[in-house]
């Protein structure tokens, strides 16, 4: 398996641990076509409460170390948890509360990428 292969994998595995746990609004961009994306895949969701928004980010954590090992490289905004942000290098995980989501509108920037 080629490493985007691994990376599509990645986020998908990321947007289940999401909609496990309730998580509202998954989607997954994929920014491979645009050479100036930090990453292949942004995995973008949203919590109603921090407490929820932390669960969220905890879940993620908790799935892919257990189907590939692997932790993130960076975790972001964990203690507000308004905003955390989950860098897999090739995958980075954003998880909002509803208002920063709406405020930060990732999914209009970065409109040129491929929703899965």
């Amino acid at each position: 398996m080629s490493k985007l292969q691994e990376s599509e994998v990645l986020a998908k595995l990321a947007a289940k641990a999401l909609d496990d746990k309730k998580a509202e609004n998954v989607v997954i961009l994929d920014l491979r076509g645009i050479p100036t994306a930090p990453a292949a895949f942004f995995v973008i969701a949203s919590g109603n409460v921090p407490s929820h928004v932390s669960a969220l980010s905890d879940n993620v954590f908790e799935i892919i170390k257990k189907a590939t090992g692997s932790n993130p490289h960076k975790v972001e905004g964990y203690q507000n948890a308004e905003w955390i942000l989950m860098d897999y290098f090739d995958v980075v995980v954003h998880i909002f509360q509803k208002d920063k989501r709406d405020f930060y509108r990732l999914e209009q920037l970065w409109e040129d990428g491929v929703k899965l």
